[in-house]
């Protein structure tokens, strides 16, 4: 885990980081050569991503890496988002995999190393600034896999003009689940001529278990013997659900709301959600997609309040996004990808990144003013502390059994929200799955 309160990086601490990249780090287990010179021609690369015409930072990384590294050419591949895991292995086993492979999913590492999809880059790791969050997620027996360059982390997003016209005083940072849970049924009552919700919880796992994965004491979603703690969550969440004051997880996933078109046409008022959002609420506020209201950001309500109150650092989630590189790499073209990733995570891809509302993995204050000065941003205190101040707890920290362990979980949500099973019951199913999974 890793407290992510920006500060300022000193130029010369990343300028000597990037240098130690550059000569190698030594003895680290890594059998790649990170050698100090570079590639003595143009080498072209390929990188994988998905969705190019929603998801722009794959270009925007690529452009502002060329624009420095005129001897290194990058091609984009597009893979079909829903399907990306599946159809890179194909390409690996295949022998046409790009050469700088985006891990789209952390949970997938340990699988794709034992599918020998991801080379050893320990050495790239080991070299980046000590302000670059999310390594871990992609280590396997103490081996690097990964470099991240993104690091998403959950917020509660809330309409001012709502809170407004219900009444209500905005989220204050201060906030526990029960004062949630309260804050949404006072707005369902004060907006119920308008058919507003309080809130919005979207049918994901991650809307619930995340958190109370994050924040419950002595939680561990990979020790497999006991996941009680998830059971407060669920009762607090079910009697939001049948008490009218969040849309019902059967509605949610019969009629496929998305989240985007319930806090973007104001059908709730407040909405836990992960930072990428930023960028999405921005376009489609400024498209027209989303109606035009005043919003904000606050920390994600907390499970109790020794860490609410912004003299305090409140607990979150959120995964990186990553990337590694094809096994098969060697020479020159090895060289000019291992730039690439040292790029990557540095404070200028941050920067360039933060201007399309993607927030880096790294920690930086240029990171924060080129992220806060995006037009349509909301710019108050509370946003920009909620944004930069976090424990941000892995999703799905390392473990050869993540997968396994996150799906039996999956289930057990499923089951809970529709009501179908009772949350004791649904959980000790889970319970059981997941021993047999670590047997």
């Amino acid at each position: 885990m890793k407290k992510t309160r920006f500060g300022l990086l000193a130029a010369l601490a990343l300028a000597t980081a990037l240098s130690l990249t550059a000569c190698g780090s030594g003895d680290t287990g890594d059998t790649t050569d990170t050698g100090s010179d570079e590639p003595a021609g143009p080498v072209t690369l390929t990188m994988s991503g998905w969705s190019f015409q929603t998801t722009p930072e794959f270009q925007v990384l690529v452009d502002a890496f060329e624009a420095d590294n005129s001897d290194v050419k990058i091609e984009l591949k597009e893979y079909d988002a829903n399907d990306y895991e599946t159809l890179m292995l194909a390409d690996i086993a295949s022998g046409t995999a790009t050469d700088i492979i985006t891990i789209k999913q952390a949970k997938f590492t340990n699988q794709w190393v034992n599918q020998g999809a991801l080379a050893d880059i320990s050495s790239v790791v080991s070299a980046l600034p000590n302000n670059v969050s999310g390594a871990a997620s992609y280590t396997v027996n103490g081996v690097n896999y990964g470099v991240p360059y993104r690091q998403d982390s959950w917020v509660l997003f809330y309409n001012k003009d709502l809170f407004d016209k219900a009444g209500i005083a905005y989220p204050d940072g201060s906030w526990t689940w029960d004062d949630y849970a309260a804050q949404a049924k006072a707005l369902t009552q004060a907006l119920s001529a308008d058919g507003v919700k309080g809130a919005y919880e979207h049918s994901w796992q991650s809307t619930l278990q995340g958190f109370a994965n994050a924040q419950s004491p002595g939680a561990d979603v990979t020790n497999g013997a006991d996941y009680t703690y998830l059971k407060p969550y669920y009762e607090r969440v079910l009697d939001l659900q049948q008490s009218g004051a969040q849309e019902t997880y059967g509605n949610i996933t019969t009629n496929k709301l998305t989240y985007q078109g319930q806090f973007g046409k104001q059908s709730a008022a407040m909405m836990a959600m992960g930072s990428w959002y930023v960028a999405t609420l921005i376009a489609q506020q400024a498209s027209g997609d989303a109606d035009s209201f005043a919003w904000g950001m606050a920390p994600a309500p907390q499970y109790d309040s020794s860490t609410t109150g912004t003299s305090k650092t409140p607990i979150t989630f959120g995964d990186p996004t990553g990337l590694g590189l094809n096994p098969k790499l060697e020479g020159d073209k090895l060289a000019a990808a291992q730039r690439f990733l040292q790029f990557a995570a540095s404070e200028e891809a941050g920067v360039a990144l933060a201007q399309i509302g993607i927030l880096s993995s790294v920690a930086a204050d240029s990171v924060t003013q080129a992220y806060f000065a995006q037009a349509g941003i909301a710019t108050d205190d509370l946003s920009q502390f909620a944004i930069s101040t976090h424990d941000t707890r892995p999703e799905n920290p390392p473990h050869a059994k993540i997968a396994a362990i996150q799906t039996a979980l999956g289930e057990a949500h499923s089951a809970i929200m529709s009501e179908s099973t009772p949350v004791d019951d649904a959980l000790a199913d889970a319970t059981a799955k997941i021993k047999d999974e670590l047997a």
